[in-house]
C-alpha cells in the first residue's frame, strides 16, 4: 500500500469515526452555525474591515486581508485544481455530509486556510488576552468540516499548513514594511 492510499484510509477511518460516535443533533447545528463563519469567508471580512477602521488596528488589518487574498488564491486557483481530490463522501457511501454541498475539490480544505490565515494573523499582531479566541474559532471551523463530513482530516491540515506558511511570511514581511515585530 502507498502512502496516498494509507492516508485516504486513515482519513476515511477519522471520518467515520467522526460520523458514528460524536454526531448529534445540538452538534449538528451547532458545527453548521461554526462552518457558516467562513462561507465565502465573511466573518473574516468582516474582521479585517473593523481592523481597517480602527486606525490603531489599521496596519494589521492590512496585514490579515493580504495573508486572507494570498490564501484564497494559493488554496482556490492553483491547489485544489492541482490536487483534484474527491470529497469524503463521493469517495465511499458510508460517509454522509450534512449541511451545503460543495462543488469545488476537497484538498485542501479553503474554510481552514481562510480561518487560519486571518486568526494567526490577529494572534501574531494583537493582545493575545483576547486574539486567541480567532484561533480557537478556526480550530472550531477546521473540526466543522470533519464534523459535517465535507472533508478529510489531511484536508484540514492541509488548509492549516498553508495558511501557517503564508500568514508566518505576510506577517513576517508587513512588520518589516510597518516597523513592527511583535510575533
Amino acid at each position: 500500500m502507498n502512502i496516498l492510499n494509507w492516508i485516504t484510509n486513515l482519513d476515511l477511518a477519522i471520518n467515520y469515526w467522526i460520523q458514528e460516535n460524536l454526531r448529534n443533533d445540538f452538534l449538528t447545528r451547532f458545527f453548521t452555525f461554526i462552518t457558516s463563519l467562513s462561507n465565502y469567508g465573511w466573518f473574516w471580512i468582516l474582521l479585517i474591515i473593523v481592523l481597517l477602521i480602527n486606525k490603531k488596528t489599521r496596519k494589521v488589518g492590512i496585514i490579515a486581508f493580504v495573508s486572507f487574498c494570498a490564501c484564497a488564491l494559493v488554496v482556490n486557483v492553483f491547489m485544489k485544481p492541482l490536487f483534484m481530490r474527491t470529497r469524503p463522501y463521493d469517495l465511499v457511501d458510508f460517509l454522509i455530509y450534512i449541511g451545503h454541498k460543495p462543488w469545488d475539490y476537497s484538498f485542501p480544505s479553503g474554510h481552514t486556510s481562510a480561518a487560519f490565515s486571518v486568526a494567526l494573523i490577529c494572534f501574531w499582531q494583537l493582545d493575545k488576552k483576547y486574539s486567541w479566541i480567532f484561533v480557537l474559532i478556526a480550530a472550531l471551523i477546521g473540526f466543522s468540516r470533519l464534523y459535517l463530513g465535507v472533508h478529510y482530516p489531511s484536508d484540514v491540515l492541509g488548509g492549516f499548513l498553508i495558511a501557517l506558511i503564508i500568514s508566518y511570511i505576510v506577517n513576517k514581511k508587513g512588520s518589516e514594511y510597518y516597523g513592527r515585530n511583535r510575533n
